[in-house]
């Protein structure tokens, strides 16, 4: 049976896209016969070593203290660590640079091969989340992101624009493969919209509140839908403080505390109980590299249309 090491700087399980699509490839391994072992990082919640999906799953211990690329360099250096200790990997599947990187030198001292999951690049989307880091190490990120690349046997990623974008980098397009995000049709089919006598229409927005996703240009249009029908905007999902008090400000500077509710991210299996409520969905992705030139493949899409929902959404390639 195959062995393969599978890693992600992410927090599995957690409410993010990123964990359900990890899920999603670990089941599709597991169910393809093949011997799988997951490394992520701890949230200080989850269980040590853990079976998911009938894969093994190991966290790696974290001090929440550091800065987030402290955090990411600790995760790499801990994956090299384990991999030092067990040399009997086929394959190294990896979804970021921060251990990648020295997966792909090592590939032929532990003789595996490498497949590197693009779903998005740190010299893209790291400024969105810290937007004090200098162009210089943003450019040394990059470099080290093509390196990366270039040493990989294998690419994937959820999006063609995505494709194009590493083509772009020097990347032959025949070592990309696109693979687009799905859903399960188990967890999300269509739902008949419930009586809506005498309740206003919720708009329901579901996802991170990265700078990226265009949550501000939705509430600054927000105004102008109220002059034509009472609406409520409910946004659920995970943000840093300051991407919350941004928009709490924008909200309190508009007067539209009335109308918008912010919520915490929900586990999974809930948001099929959310959209169900809703009476539109919406993904008002901004107009930026991150979804115009890196590409995305948003999964929030993906299954608010699989819950039959009308889909108000950005024009994005």
């Amino acid at each position: 049976m195959p062995k393969i090491l599978y890693t992600a700087f992410d927090i599995v399980p957690s409410p993010k896209g990123a964990s359900t699509h990890i899920l999603h490839n670990l089941r599709g391994l597991v169910n393809s016969q093949f011997d799988v072992h997951l490394i992520t990082p701890n949230d200080g919640l989850l269980p040590t070593e853990d079976t998911i999906e009938g894969a093994k799953v190991t966290r790696i211990s974290q001090d929440l203290t550091q800065n987030f690329l402290a955090r990411a360099v600790h995760f790499g250096k801990s994956v090299m660590s384990h991999l030092a200790l067990n040399q009997d990997y086929d394959v190294v599947h990896f979804r970021n640079i921060w251990d990648g990187f020295s997966i792909t030198q090592n590939k032929n001292k532990f003789k595996y091969k490498t497949l590197f999951e693009v779903n998005g690049l740190p010299s893209i989307e790291l400024k969105y989340h810290y937007p004090g880091l200098d162009s210089e190490l943003l450019s040394k990120i990059k470099e080290q992101e093509i390196a990366t690349l270039h040493l990989s046997d294998a690419i994937l990623c959820p999006s063609h624009v995505t494709r194009e974008y590493i083509a772009s980098l020097g990347l032959d397009r025949k070592l990309v493969t696109v693979i687009p995000n799905g859903v399960s049709p188990s967890d999300f089919s269509p739902s008949p919209l419930s009586t809506r006598e005498n309740r206003i229409p919720v708009l329901l927005y579901i996802g991170t509140l990265a700078d990226w996703q265009g949550l501000d240009v939705l509430i600054k249009a927000l105004p102008k839908i109220l002059e034509q029908k009472q609406v409520k905007l409910q946004i659920v999902g995970r943000g840093r403080y300051r991407q919350r008090k941004m928009l709490a400000k924008q909200i309190r500077k508009l007067g539209l505390e009335e109308h918008v509710l912010i919520q915490p991210a929900v586990p999974h299996h809930e948001i099929p109980q959310l959209i169900s409520n809703a009476d539109i969905c919406v993904a008002p992705l901004g107009l930026n590299d991150r979804n115009v030139t890196q590409g995305a493949c948003p999964i929030k899409v993906l299954e608010y249309m699989a819950a039959g929902r009308p889909l108000l959404a950005s024009n994005m390639p």
